[in-house]
């Protein structure tokens, strides 16, 4: 049996968190076990689910995929883990919630000759997680598929996205066509349950919403 001195709530108090192991940590997040099931082990298990897939990458349905972690409990451990997560990203992680820190973002297209559609993947705090190409050469709504937008953004595990093209030409207009294309983007993320934030056009030193 553990001595009481060994616990990691105690160990906390007289020793501080650089004490701890990981497995200590997340015992003390997960604070007892479930039937059949020791929490050290159940941290354990959780921590090397943690290594397995990614701390950035990790959902509540891993969370709960771990023996002995109700629905409750995952719902506890992963939003102190979201939290932590959203704090750690303050400081690296732009913040993208406006056109123009969206236009900021793809600022790169300025010089570009082809048109590039462009996938910015944003968390639930509306932080960058991704700025990826999706197609170079003409823009159509036949040629942009959903498919190749939300396939990203699961990959991603994004909360909303916001998804730009450049104008070549120079000639900052708002086509019929580029609106098509917002609507069928939209569309498709509210059946994936992925909101469209904005629909971004760059064009030389200016940018508008085709939304």
């Amino acid at each position: 049996m553990q001595n009481i001195m060994e616990l990691p709530r105690e160990k906390l108090s007289s020793k501080g968190a650089a004490a701890l192991t990981d497995v200590e940590l997340l015992q003390i997040v997960i604070g007892s076990g479930g039937k059949g099931n020791d929490f050290k082990q159940i941290a354990k298990n959780l921590n090397n689910k943690i290594q397995k897939v990614g701390v950035d990458t990790l959902s509540i349905e891993d969370v709960q995929s771990i023996k002995g972690i109700g629905y409750a409990k995952s719902a506890t451990i992963f939003a102190a883990l979201e939290f932590c997560r959203r704090k750690l990203l303050k400081q690296t992680a732009p913040l993208i919630d406006s056109p123009e820190r969206a236009a900021e973002q793809l600022g790169f297209l300025k010089a570009k000759k082809q048109e590039h559609f462009v996938l910015l993947t944003l968390n639930g705090a509306r932080r960058l997680i991704n700025n990826r190409v999706i197609t170079i050469g003409t823009l159509t709504s036949s040629l942009v598929h959903p498919r190749e937008v939300f396939s990203a953004a699961l990959e991603d595990r994004a909360a909303s996205i916001i998804i730009g093209h450049n104008h070549p030409s120079g000639m900052l207009d708002v086509s019929e066509q580029d609106r098509e294309v917002s609507r069928r983007i939209k569309q498709a993320g509210e059946i994936m349950g992925i909101r469209l934030d904005d629909h971004i056009i760059i064009a030389g030193d200016d940018f508008a919403s085709a939304m």
